[in-house]
Formats: C-alpha cells, structure tokens, sequence
C-alpha cells in the first residue's frame, strides 16, 4: 500500500515540476527533483530485512554444553551403566559432538526420552540433537520437522519368541499375540508386513519398551518385535536369555541416524560432518591410539583432516582440528562399534552393512576437501 501512495505523489509532483517549468525556468525544477529523491532513499531504507535467526551451534557454544536426546534403557546403544553413567553407541557419538565442540567429551547433558517423547523434545528445543535409535523415514524428514544427519547404524526390523514355541518363520505367528511399542515404525512395519503376508495377529501395544518386553517375558505375548539390534539387547536383560530366539525374518529398513531441528543448515552440518570424521577416521586408520602419529603426516588429506593444514573447520564454524578432537577423545567408527556391540561384547553384533564401503558395507564419507 505504501509503494502505490508513493508512486502516485511521485506523478502528482512530477506533473508539479511540469508546470513549475513553464511557470518559473529551471531553477524550481531542480529544487523539486531534490526532494523526490530524497523520498525515495527513505522508503528503500525502510525495506531492509530483519537480521537471521541465531543458529543452534551458536546457542549450545554460548551454553558451553550440549543437551543430547537419548535412549536410558537400551544395553549397547544407551543405558546407564553399573556407575550410573551413561554408555552405548549411541551415547558415543552424542560424546563426539561435545568432543569437536568443546575439546571435551563430558561436556553433554544426556536426556532421557521414550519413543513417544523423542521428535517432540527436538521440536520444542529441549535437546539439541536427537541421538536415540530412531530411524530415519521420509515422513519424519518432512512433516515431522526433523532433519537427519547420516545413518550411524543400518538395522532391520526383527520378530523374538520362546524356543519351546517352535516358531521358525512368519507364517507361524498366524492369530498371535505380538507386543510392540507405540509411537514407532516398528508398529507401522509389523501391520505392512501382516498385511502382506495375510496373516492375523493381535498387537499389543505399550507406551515404553520397558513395558513392551515386560509384557512379553510375563507371557503376555506370543512374540515381540522392534529393531534386530534391540531385540539382541533386551535378549540380554531377559530372566533366560537361552529360552528365547530371535527369527530368521527382517521386516524393514530401519537407518539409525542422528536427528536435528528442521531449518537449521549450520547445526545440521556440524552435526554431519562429525559422523563422517569417525567413518573417514577408519578408513585412513586413525585411531584414539596413534592419532597424534599421524601430525607428522606428509599425506595432504590426512593433514586436512586433522586441520594440520587449510580452514576446513572455519566452514563449520568450528576449530580447524576439530575432527582430530573427535578421534583423540572418543575413537573412529571402529572404535566406536566394537567398544559398544563388538566381539568382546555381550551382543557380539557382525558389522555387515555396518562396515566401510571399502569392507564390502555402507559407510561412505565425502571428501574432507
């Protein structure tokens, strides 16, 4: 509306310089062009846009600590240990965050939250990052607000039942009673699955995984179903762990991956970047261990990387040796797995997909370049 006023006092006194000019000579003329163009330095002026909202990076960095989304009650990806500490891969790479941050990894307030909880408390702000077994599905990264950094673990959707049952496949659950947790994809997969295959089974569904394997080591269920790497940890906690077996069946894609605020590149980026320090880390063998033998490196990627030499970290809004940070305090990729869910583990989890692509898996980084 502002524009169209000023358009037409512009014509009004463009036909006043008109006539003024044949009235008076030039001189009128010149005053009035004057003052035309000081109006419009002021209505320009007046459409500069408002400054940028503040980034996360920003926000955790003036908080000097990062608030971490997790899992409590998941052995080998979050849980609190016999110290009361929290552990897990999961947990790890919340640390690694803290690490090319802060230059420490115990800079992180771990937050404890249900599957229900999860998207909610990245939306509202109350974490930073979201770092809980959650998959990442094209509705969460649309209209659930959420942006995922890349998968951390790729998983499938699994089935647990009792030996003495005799169950071996998926046709056998036919008019079973299957416990499931809420608010997950496991719950969505497993109705696909049923569907497709035309068998007839009861859900029962549970608020909380604690409840939902309760549930079925109380015979509740005939069965219990989420992510394989789950059931190999409740596996674990369960009274027999030996009278159960996990199927031979994988019901879905399940790509656990870190997950940030929609709209927010510069965090997210961080956020990325520090997941692929820890695959590149492992493919050029860099490990907690001899990482600072590798400062005397003549290869030029590797001097990148460890911000030995060029800005790569100035991109980010980080230290130039931040991904050296990562490795030093927490470990590469390797490191990271086999300390949670490796050979001289409870769960003994073959990497498979989880291995470099080098190794025959699906962990890639881009060029640190």
């Amino acid at each position: 509306m502002h524009r169209k006023v000023f358009i037409l006092m512009l014509g009004l006194l463009v036909l006043l310089v008109v006539l003024g000019a044949c009235a008076s000579g030039s001189q009128e003329k010149q005053l009035v062009t004057m003052e035309v163009t000081k109006e419009v330095t002021v209505i320009v002026t007046k459409e500069v846009p408002a400054a940028a909202a503040k980034s996360k990076l920003d926000v955790v960095m003036e908080r000097g600590k990062l608030i971490c989304g997790v899992n409590a009650n998941l052995p080998g990806f979050g849980y609190l240990d016999q110290n009361g500490q929290y552990a897990g891969f999961d947990i790890d790479f919340c640390k690694a965050l803290a690490a090319a941050l802060f230059d420490d990894p115990s800079k992180v307030e771990y937050r404890p939250l249900t599957a229900k909880e999860r998207f909610t408390a990245v939306q509202t702000g109350e974490v930073d990052v979201l770092i809980r077994n959650t998959t990442w599905t094209l509705s969460r990264d649309t209209s659930v607000g959420m942006d995922f950094a890349p998968t951390t673990f790729y998983d499938g959707q699994g089935i647990m039942v009792r030996k003495a049952d005799n169950i071996k496949s998926l046709e056998d659950l036919q008019g079973a009673t299957i416990c499931v947790s809420t608010g997950t994809t496991t719950e969505l997969n497993l109705a696909d699955q049923m569907r497709a295959h035309g068998i007839d089974y009861t859900p029962v569904v549970f608020e909380t995984a604690d409840a939902t394997f309760g549930a079925y080591e109380e015979g509740r269920c005939d069965a219990v179903t989420t992510d394989k790497s789950g059931l190999v940890s409740r596996k674990s906690l369960l009274k027999n762990p030996e009278e159960h077996v996990i199927l031979d069946v994988t019901l879905s894609k399940e790509p656990l991956s870190p997950a940030v605020l929609q709209g927010d590149s510069k965090w997210l980026d961080v956020v990325k970047w520090v997941v692929f320090a820890t695959f590149q880390a492992e493919e050029f063998g860099i490990t907690s261990q001899n990482v600072d033998d590798f400062k005397n490196s003549d290869n030029p990627g590797i001097r990148r990387f460890l911000g030995l030499e060029g800005d790569l970290g100035k991109g980010l809004g980080l230290t130039n040796d931040f991904a050296y940070r990562v490795i030093k305090h927490v470990g590469n990729y390797a490191e990271i797995y086999d300390r949670n869910l490796g050979p001289n583990t409870p769960f003994n989890l073959p990497r498979g997909p989880n291995s470099l692509w080098t190794d025959g898996g699906l962990l890639y980084s881009p060029p640190f370049r």
